[in-house]
């Protein structure tokens, strides 16, 4: 969550080759992922330039293999990525938008300029297990699974495929991927599998490095790190042990280039974000349970001498701007941040921390320079112009879902 994350990334892989900390048990580079299946997507061609297996859509002869197994031509030309559909939303070239398991409204940064994009499009379906804040947008509102609620698997920073097996038939009636499904031959895409177990045979045709992955190969191991590329390897524990898959390695070069968001005298703070134990990402999960009891409000927290010159003392309401936006949080004056730096969360959508990050990211992900918004922050005695539409807005959308469930 910095603009230079990636870079970030590659010093620390040339670190490791340079050290020889790779190829043998108790070393290597290994992310720790900030949900249980992060690594899985992204296996899976999570990103619109790649198909499963970190293969580039550019080459012909991967999608070639595609083509035949789903019988339709891929467009070589990679997709957006989120920042680029909002954009393009608000351009009016990008019309519509299927989310499953995502909160864009809360999670994503510049909260205003997301609003903006969703407003603009035509069509917004969101699959979730709770009205979120991206659904407040949605046109069509479909219902999602919990992980007890279906067949699947998840895959970890060590490549390590696990099970997940179904424990309850799911509360919504329809399995997710069958409501994918149903979608898909609706649209004029006849999409049919009778069991999760195919989609992964599928998968095992298309991905070489998961050619020998089958749900009776999971069943009987327990779990399977890929690459597994045939039907009697169970598996590789260690990876470059001789050599990398490109042959030598490459060491990247890693120039310093200072982020765009730069504190000044208007904005002489800088704010970074980050989460709690009791809750989990937006909190769209946990403000559900009896945890929100540990984390009731996102606050900020500043340093003592932050405090004194502006007047703010602990517990008082603090006006917090940016050159993205404006929002109010409680103040928590404490030591625990440096003096110049401030500190919130933000699991709570009416706090609205994103409202004030920017759509800084980093160069080869654009993944949100959350870490790093310069700011000013100031005594109050009211919430934001956002915080006051946002109620409203939250409001009316309650309105309308009690309309709507009466008349059902």
């Amino acid at each position: 969550e910095h603009s230079q994350g990636s870079t970030m990334v590659m010093g620390i892989a040339n670190l490791a080759m340079a050290t020889g900390n790779l190829g043998r048990p108790g070393v290597g580079v290994n992310p720790l992922r900030g949900q249980n299946n992060v690594q899985g997507a992204c296996d899976m061609g999570s990103f619109p330039h790649e198909l499963t297996g970190y293969r580039h859509l550019s080459d012909e002869a991967t999608r070639r293999l595609f083509e035949a197994e789903w019988q339709v031509a891929l467009d070589p030309e990679p997709g957006y990525r989120i920042p680029n559909m909002f954009d393009a939303a608000i351009g009016g070239e990008f019309k519509g938008l299927y989310v499953q398991g995502e909160d864009f409204a809360q999670s994503d940064p510049d909260t205003q300029h997301v609003y903006a994009a969703l407003s603009a499009m035509e069509c917004v379906i969101v699959q979730d297990l709770f009205l979120n804040e991206t659904a407040k947008f949605a046109h069509v509102f479909l219902p999602g699974c919990s992980f007890l609620e279906k067949d699947g698997t998840f895959t970890n920073a060590e490549r390590r495929i696990s099970p997940v097996r179904k424990v309850i038939a799911p509360l919504s009636g329809m399995d997710e991927w069958d409501i994918t499904c149903r979608l898909a031959t609706a649209m004029g895409y006849e999409m049919r599998y009778s069991h999760p177990s195919e989609i992964m045979d599928e998968i095992a045709r298309l991905t070489p490095t998961f050619r020998g992955v089958s749900y009776a190969k999971l069943a009987e191991l327990g779990s399977i790190q890929w690459p597994c590329r045939d039907e009697a390897s169970a598996g590789t524990p260690l990876m470059h042990v001789d050599e990398f898959v490109r042959g030598k390695g490459y060491f990247a070069p890693t120039p310093y280039v200072p982020t765009d968001e730069r504190a000044n005298a208007r904005y002489p703070l800088l704010l970074t974000t980050g989460r709690v134990l009791s809750q989990y990402n937006v909190g769209a999960q946990t403000r559900r349970t009896g945890a929100v009891a540990y984390h009731r409000e996102d606050i900020l927290e500043i340093h003592p001498t932050d405090a004194q010159v502006r007047g703010i003392v602990d517990g008082s309401w603090v006006g917090l701007k940016s050159r993205a936006g404006e929002t109010v949080l409680r103040a928590k004056v404490t030591e625990r941040v440096q003096p110049g730096v401030l500190y919130t969360t933000f699991h709570h959508p009416e706090s609205g921390a994103n409202v004030i990050t920017t759509d800084n990211s980093d160069w080869a992900t654009n993944c949100p320079e959350y870490k790093v918004t310069a700011v000013q922050a100031y005594p109050v005695s009211k919430p934001s112009e956002w915080q006051e539409m946002f109620r409203r807005f939250t409001a009316a959308q309650q309105q309308l879902s009690e309309q709507a469930l009466s008349e059902a």
